[in-house]
């Protein structure tokens, strides 16, 4: 029993009919509680009636609410299950749209049709049974009138005058005594309402008459003559010519149903596939013979078929029928043509849609999966055709979009690994001479920087000091700076190449010439180390690469500073009273012409003095007011000489960042700071 019970619980939850929510668990809850209180109430109602009576309206109640709840619930299902796809919700819209209206339509015209079918073949019955009334009518009028002349000239009324025919029959009255009659069966008193011309159904004891009342003014009183044929099978036979089956019913008041009196002819024969029975009742209006008022209505059915109506209903035409037939025909097949194009139609642009849906649900899959090579196939040139396309364009972008954020990553990633590797080219732990304090600071503008400085302690009292800025920014900027680092550090530090090193590297006459009364292994001069740089960075390097250089040898046993300007921003010595001497000697920049010779200047450091290189990032940054400017970099070193070198390097990287505010960092900012002692 647990078996089953979990099997269809797994089945109820696979078709999704468990319930879940808390309106399906509310009605499970009223539902439950609505049979709990129905057995309490069938149990009660086995031992006594009224107390079933008391649980009846609570039964309804719950019941009317179950009911409900199920109905709101069903409905939220089937727009879960059935509608959740596009194509079911438009078969659902055609179909509301569509179909039912058609098929409402076609019900309407069928009953329509039929309806008045059988009230067509009601008329004829009606208009056959009026024209035997009126030839009735007619034929007592005339037989009233021979009558009415034979008493005014005194002579006998004979049946001889009188026209016999069959199944009718002639009665005439003389101031309400019988003077003629051709039945002899019949009643022979004279009504008292008939005092007036009368043509109608008459109720006369238990049968039923055809019958006209004609009176006249004689010199003998007044004429009274009523003509009558029984509505028998004779005359049903004679109504049913050409018609149909005829039945005259019989209203029994101790039945409910009227019983069938006379049925006269025949269902016709089905002369076309369509050709349909049709029947139907109509009621003849009775007057009661004995005192005038209305009896019950004569009702009479007549069963036919469509063929024998058309028959009827264009007999008029005349040979114009056939005609107008195959217009019908014609016009009914268009509209089967027309329906089924529409449906056709109907069904291709559903198709196209729900198609193109489903198509973008699918690529949509794809690219939550994170395959943006999925294209949708494009077959059509509608607006879900564009849709597509702008789909495929979307997807195209985003897969170029990862690719290139991919790179940029990769890129990134090298451009990480390139400013840690920059990192450890600038000097970490500097040497500090007795006699002089040196500090350098450098913040690329991007990732990486250009700028170049360096401190490279040679023996206790010498110290070489570099500055440069290569042209350009980024990576290629960075590794010519890593280039100009190796090299300076490589001469700087082992000395001056010998002769034959020299002419292998495809050194020029003049540095030939230079190196000629040079000692191997004798220190480098500033200026002929930037003869040899430049001399590589023209041999290796692109044409439009150069950078500029400031490179100083200082020694502090006799506080001499040996300097040589490759193009730079000539460095400044701020003196303790105000004054500022440029280094200005050297040449131009390295990289762009060979065999270059670069002059040499050397000055004396007083203490206190203030050694300031700088980069153009520094001074060359704008905004409203024009740039920074080197006068405003003098004054705030002058002004913070006191502090420590570090702190005068952010104030002044501080100030250029207040002078650039938000916009963004246009150069490399390097600060290269020395104070004697």
């Amino acid at each position: 029993m647990r078996s089953r019970l979990l099997s269809l619980r797994l089945w109820l939850e696979k078709n999704d009919l468990f319930p879940k929510g808390k309106l399906a668990l509310i009605t499970c809850y009223m539902a439950g509680l609505d049979l709990v209180i129905y057995i309490v109430k069938t149990l009660a109602g086995r031992l006594r009636p009224s107390y079933a009576s008391y649980l009846d309206g609570w039964v309804f109640f719950l019941t009317a609410i179950v009911v409900t709840l199920l109905l709101w619930l069903a409905k939220r299902w089937v727009s879960a299950r059935l509608l959740w796809r596009v194509r079911s919700r438009l078969i659902v819209t055609y179909f509301f749209i569509g179909i039912i209206p058609v098929v409402l339509v076609a019900v309407l015209a069928g009953l329509a049709f039929w309806l008045l079918s059988g009230q067509f073949a009601a008329y004829i019955l009606r208009t056959r049974i009026d024209a035997i009334l009126q030839a009735l009518n007619a034929s007592n009028a005339a037989v009233s009138a021979e009558i009415a002349s034979d008493l005014d000239a005194g002579r006998d009324i004979s049946s001889a005058k009188v026209k016999r025919e069959p199944g009718r029959t002639t009665i005439a009255w003389l101031n309400g005594a019988i003077v003629f009659s051709a039945d002899s069966g019949a009643d022979s008193k004279l009504p008292a309402f008939v005092s007036r011309e009368l043509t109608a159904v008459v109720e006369d004891g238990d049968r039923l008459f055809l019958r006209s009342v004609t009176s006249l003014p004689t010199k003998r009183g007044n004429l009274t003559v009523a003509s009558s044929r029984q509505l028998d099978p004779r005359l049903l036979t004679e109504l049913s010519n050409d018609l149909g089956e005829i039945t005259l019913w019989k209203s029994d008041t101790e039945s409910e149903h009227p019983t069938p009196l006379y049925s006269m002819g025949s269902l016709p024969s089905s002369r076309r596939a369509l050709d349909f029975p049709v029947k139907l009742v109509t009621y003849r209006p009775v007057v009661n013979w004995a005192n005038g008022l209305p009896a019950s209505p004569a009702p009479v059915s007549v069963r036919t078929r469509l063929s024998k109506l058309y028959d009827h209903a264009f007999s008029s035409l005349g040979t114009f029928a056939p005609t107008l037939e195959f217009v019908l025909i014609v016009l009914l097949v268009a509209l089967g043509v027309f329906e089924s194009i529409a449906w056709y139609i109907g069904t291709r642009l559903t198709r196209s849609i729900t198609g193109s849906v489903a198509q973008l649900y699918l690529a949509t899959t794809h690219i939550n999966r994170g395959d943006f090579s999925h294209r949708i196939p494009i077959r059509s040139k509608d607006q879900l055709a564009a849709l597509a396309t702008s789909f495929n364009s979307m997807t195209d972008s985003i897969e170029k979009l990862i690719v290139e954020q991919k790179e940029k990553q990769r890129l990134q990633n090298e451009i990480t690994i390139a400013q840690e590797v920059q990192a450890q080219l600038f000097p970490r732990h500097i040497t500090q001479l007795p006699s002089l304090e040196v500090h350098g600071f450098c913040r690329p503008a991007r990732s990486v920087s250009g700028d170049y400085y360096d401190f490279l302690p040679l023996g206790a009292e010498k110290l070489m000091l570099a500055v440069g800025d290569v042209s350009g920014k980024g990576i290629s900027a960075a590794l010519l700076m890593a280039t100009i680092h190796s090299a300076v550090r490589a001469y700087s530090m082992e000395g001056i190449p010998a002769l034959r090193q020299v002419q292998a590297v495809g050194a020029g006459p003049a540095l030939i010439e230079q190196y000629d009364s040079i000692l191997p292994g004798a220190e480098v001069a500033p200026g002929t180390l930037l003869s040899l740089l430049n001399h590589q960075l023209y041999h290796t390097t692109p044409m439009e690469k150069y950078a500029t250089m400031f490179l100083a040898l200082y020694d502090g046993a006799e506080r001499i500073l040996t300097f040589s300007n490759a193009g730079h921003l000539p460095p400044l010595l701020l003196g303790e009273t105000g004054s500022v001497r440029k280094l200005e000697r050297g040449g131009t920049v390295v990289g762009l012409f060979d065999d270059l010779n670069f002059d040499e200047g050397s000055v004396q450091l007083r203490a206190g003095e203030i050694f300031l290189a700088y980069s153009d990032g520094v001074t060359e940054p704008e905004n409203d007011f024009g740039e920074f400017g080197e006068q405003r970099l003098i004054d705030l070193v002058q002004k913070n000489r006191d502090l420590s070198l570090e702190r005068i390097s952010e104030i002044v990287t501080a100030a250029v960042d207040d002078w650039i505010g938000g916009a963004e960092q246009p150069d490399d900012v390097t600060l290269v700071l020395a104070r004697a002692r």
